[in-house]
């Protein structure tokens, strides 16, 4: 068998088997936990030297992802509030949280485009960072927060791991062609750099999990359900705005993929600390999609290359 046959028939395996892997070792992960930053830098300069400056395009798809995004988020607050406000936040979070990072990786792999998602995930986490301070001194437990010291913090966190890598490649393009040819030429590297990257997303989010007390269980598992809800329908939802806008793959990916690191850290400094259940139990449910997704897509590349 070919080596690039034998890699296309375990590609819909490998984000399942970093999961597993994460899950088994969660204990070490922390050792390594250092590298997440680095290897999501590298997956997205990989990514974003496929696009150019001209590709960039504020259109409808922005505003209409960005209202369900926002707007989605406090009307499911609003919805279970009443029965459970922890809960009601663990689900607030799942769906204000911005859009992932990575996402553009995996919607490049399933075919969708790239600019229009880098876009939006741009204007995913300005709207979060000027939002969140206000949302949160509403529906949080009553810390003061300073308006410009979250905005800020929540930026340093996010901007450099998507504005570096786009300016490096952009200044590759201008200045250094053909290093910037030889980083587009190599996209299938991007895909095992995730996979790294999710071991150790995976294996972080166990061991937050399992540091809590066993008597909330119950309330823990709501919270988990609350997420594969969310989960389910962002990508449902995105998926049908970006079939009628013209990209349904990264409608569903802008909308579905999140930020599940920076959600957690949102619910541990600002809402009730369980809340950070449903980031950390998303993180399992969004990749069990991505990975059906790359599944049913090398299946169908089969179909059309047998």
């Amino acid at each position: 068998m070919k080596s690039s046959k034998f890699r296309q028939q375990l590609k819909p395996w490998i984000l399942p088997l970093a999961m597993v892997i994460g899950i088994i070792f969660h204990d070490y992960i922390g050792i390594v936990a250092f590298l997440s930053p680095c290897l999501i830098f590298i997956m997205l300069l990989i990514t974003f030297c496929r696009v150019s400056a001209n590709d960039f395009k504020i259109t409808k798809f922005i505003w209409v992802l960005l209202a369900v995004q926002i707007l989605g988020a406090v009307a499911v607050y609003l919805a279970i509030a009443p029965l459970s406000t922890d809960i009601a936040q663990g689900a607030f979070i799942c769906i204000f949280c911005p859009t992932a990072t990575a996402a553009p990786v995996i919607t490049g792999m399933l075919g969708g485009s790239v600019p229009r998602l880098v876009t939006y995930s741009i204007f995913s986490n300005v709207a979060v960072a000027l939002l969140a301070p206000a949302l949160f001194t509403l529906i949080g437990t009553g810390n003061e927060i300073a308006f410009l010291d979250s905005v800020m913090t929540i930026c340093t966190k996010v901007f450099p791991l998507i504005l570096a890598p786009l300016a490096l490649a952009l200044l590759f393009r201008a200045f250094a062609p053909r290093i910037h040819n030889e980083i587009a030429n190599r996209q299938s590297l991007s895909f095992y750099i995730w996979a790294v990257a999710l071991i150790i997303v995976v294996g972080n989010a166990v061991s937050f999990i399992m540091k809590e007390p066993s008597d909330r269980i119950p309330e823990m598992l709501l919270i988990a359900f609350a997420a594969l809800i969310a989960c389910c329908f962002q990508f449902w939802i995105g998926r049908k705005i970006g079939a009628k806008l013209g990209d349904k793959i990264s409608g569903a990916q802008g909308l579905g993929q999140k930020n599940t690191v920076l959600a957690i850290w949102m619910a541990l400094t600002y809402l009730n600390p369980i809340a950070s259940v449903g980031p950390a139990a998303y993180v399992a449910w969004q990749n069990t999609i991505n990975s059906l997704q790359l599944f049913y897509k090398a299946k169908q590349e089969k179909k059309h290359t047998d």
